[in-house]
């Protein structure tokens, strides 16, 4: 693991680097579901998971790639958007609380602990104190998917610990709540122990405490992306040091995913499939682009071999090569459901989404650190 080690894949120049990032920002806040074909309706209740100016997991993804952009070089305008876009929302009035709506609380709680500003404050308090409290819990106490849509009665997605876990994990450290630390802690143990594929290391969509099953066993892109964002992220929030048995664990389940990332990545484009193991699958590039970020960022501090990040370098290169003119992604898929048939996961839409333009920012400004 302590392996001296040069990387051979070469990035674009930083400056290069920073003009794709500005291109990808000013893509994003312009996403806008006009036609309403994205739309999704649960008996009559209309969701936009496409339109930046939404409270909702999308734009909460899209919120925590632009603000780390910020955090980690100053862009004056990636904080504009953050600020922005909270403004906004809090006139307007938080939605019903969700999993999926939870998402935003992970960048509102960075923009409290950077700015002391009291008014995100209350919002921090409730939305933890929901999840805590008022959330529905799967067998054995899991966080149970709650969305919009479907009750996903007793399912546990690795798309929570994104989305929620880490919010409430980010928010109990912020505000020195134990009680929300252990949770997340928690959670993070009972979703590793019915999400891992021990065969291969890579990570289940769902599973279903009612079927005892993992439905159809989809490796899927941007679920897998999820946990190689939030491990070493999660590492961080929670400062877990490597003596904790917590720390072992994750850091062990990281190297196995990113080692079977490897053995997976398309050698021609440095993408990944949207089924991992499935190369007759489309390429998809919101995964691709949470890959590319979450090893480098598993790199740099130390929790992988250095060889992996020739890995990342051929991700982002690959994320890149996605890019039109004006900042826009080819090959991101939309909202994606926890099936019971491979072939659906072969079948969703794509289209511009905020979370592919973020996980984009994200993987960008990661690899600008191999300029520092």
């Amino acid at each position: 693991m302590e392996t001296a080690c040069k990387p051979t894949v070469a990035l674009p120049s930083k400056e290069q680097l920073e003009k794709t990032i500005d291109l990808l920002l000013n893509c994003l806040t312009k996403i806008d579901d006009t036609s309403g074909d994205y739309l999704l309706d649960f008996d009559g209740l209309k969701v936009d998971d496409k339109s930046w100016c939404v409270w909702n997991w999308p734009q909460g993804v899209g919120l925590f790639g632009t603000y780390m952009n910020y955090r980690n070089t100053g862009n004056a305008k990636a904080l504009r958007i953050v600020t922005e876009w909270f403004e906004a929302r809090m006139r307007e009035g938080a939605p019903s609380k969700n999993i999926n709506t939870m998402a935003p609380l992970l960048t509102m709680a960075c923009l409290y602990e950077d700015t002391g500003d009291s008014r995100y404050r209350p919002y921090l308090e409730r939305w933890a104190d929901w999840a805590m409290h008022d959330l529905t819990r799967t067998d054995e106490g899991g966080f149970q998917h709650v969305t919009y849509g479907p009750a996903n009665t007793n399912q546990l997605w690795d798309d929570t610990l994104m989305m929620a876990v880490l919010p409430l994990a980010k928010i109990g450290s912020l505000l020195g709540r134990q009680d929300y630390i252990d949770e997340a802690r928690y959670q993070l143990m009972i979703h590793i122990k019915y999400l891992v594929d021990r065969k291969t290391g890579l990570w289940f969509h769902g599973w279903s405490f009612e079927r005892r099953d993992n439905y159809a066993e989809a490796l899927w892109c941007r679920g897998n992306c999820w946990i190689t964002i939030a491990f070493p992220v999660l590492i961080e929030v929670l400062d877990l040091k490597p003596e904790d048995e917590l720390y072992r664990m994750i850091v062990e389940v990281l190297r196995a995913q990113i080692a079977a990332l490897a053995r997976y990545q398309d050698p021609e484009t440095g993408l990944w499939h949207t089924l991992i193991d499935d190369a007759d699958s489309y390429l998809e590039t919101s995964g691709s682009a949470g890959f590319a970020f979450g090893i480098l960022k598993a790199v740099h501090m130390r929790l992988v071999d250095p060889s992996y990040e020739d890995v990342a370098n051929r991700a982002v290169n690959g994320v890149i090569s996605q890019m039109g003119d004006h900042g826009q992604l080819a090959g991101v898929s939309v909202g994606t459901a926890l099936a019971d048939d491979l072939d659906y996961y072969r079948t969703v839409d794509l289209t511009d989404m905020p979370y592919g333009q973020s996980l984009s920012v994200l993987a960008l400004t990661e690899a600008l650190v191999s300029y520092c």
